[in-house]
């Protein structure tokens, strides 16, 4: 079983119109409300692939009242557990000529709201996969992912971090079967900028000295690189296609690459960036016909 946890989920409420006027009334010609956090996106693809997924995520509110409605459509189980108080965070997005965010910072969580999440992690077992994905409270410390990592050390759980800066980095020490950090956060990561192939293996090639197993950087629209841990590199490029909706996508490249896993790095590695991008190309994440039709059309590996 592939298990994620969302401590941060969102709704994200789009609102799109032509022009925006800092100062102004503006009107949006269009407005959309999407449902998630990372971890909930990539059991959201992993189930539409049809791999075995349960979603697991705090909760506060009625707006999370209300995500947790709408997760539960998805037909894959989800469990969440719900905070005392505050509110799931609503993230607004505003798309004119460019795009702004305002993402909220989520509810309080003191430690022992953790307790009955703590628990349930608790009776993960042997051989299954906990992806620990996206940010947390701003009251939850930044080596909350290693301190998981840690409780479930030596229980042969297969973890994966798709996460920033201090979260990211505080788990390495805990030997992940892999992390996936996009260029930007592999650059801030090394500390250095990375836009060559070469360079970015390199960057790869230090996040496994630090402890991970496998790195598989998200390269955008020039697809992702795959440091697996014997240092060999993998790489695919991307299709090429118009971007309308880039949120998610690196979540759908996750879920992809975790259906392939069982057909060996290839394909992990191709489905993964096929994922990736049939969420690009869409409004919202990506269908499973999708996903497979772009995976045929991929250029070879290299």
């Amino acid at each position: 079983m592939i298990y994620t946890l969302t401590l941060n989920p969102a709704i994200d409420y789009v609102m799109e119109a032509d022009a925006l006027t800092w100062g102004g009334t503006n009107r949006a010609r269009r407005t959309a409300m999407y449902f998630g956090g990372k971890g909930i996106n990539v059991s959201t693809v992993l189930a539409r692939l049809g791999a075995e997924t349960t979603a697991l995520a705090l909760t506060a509110g009625f707006t999370g009242a209300a995500l947790e409605e709408a997760v539960g459509r998805r037909g894959f189980p989800a469990e969440f557990f719900r905070l005392p108080g505050g509110e799931t965070r609503v993230n607004v997005k505003l798309k004119g000529e460019t795009e702004t965010e305002l993402n909220a910072p989520g509810p309080a969580v003191a430690p022992a709201d953790l307790e009955p999440l703590y628990a349930r992690l608790d009776r993960l077992e042997p051989g299954d996969t906990l992806v620990l994905a996206g940010s947390v409270p701003p009251t939850l410390p930044e080596d909350i992912y290693a301190a998981i990592l840690t409780r479930l050390w030596g229980r042969n759980i297969r973890a994966v971090v798709d996460a920033a800066g201090p979260l990211l980095a505080n788990a390495l020490a805990c030997r992940p079967f892999l992390v996936k950090p996009n260029r930007a956060e592999l650059e801030a990561l090394c500390r250095r900028p990375m836009d060559t192939d070469e360079a970015v293996a390199r960057g790869a090639k230090e996040l496994l000295s630090r402890g991970a197993e496998n790195v598989l950087v998200s390269l955008g629209p020039d697809g992702a690189l795959l440091l697996d841990h014997t240092g060999v590199v993998h790489r695919r490029r991307a299709i090429p296609g118009r971007a309308v909706n880039t949120v998610g996508a690196g979540d759908s490249m996750v879920a992809g690459f975790l259906a392939g896993l069982e057909r060996g790095w290839e394909a992990a590695l191709a489905l993964g960036v096929a994922a990736g991008c049939a969420t690009a190309f869409s409004p919202d994440l990506a269908r499973r016909e999708d996903i497979l039709a772009l995976c045929r059309a991929l250029p070879p590996e290299g």
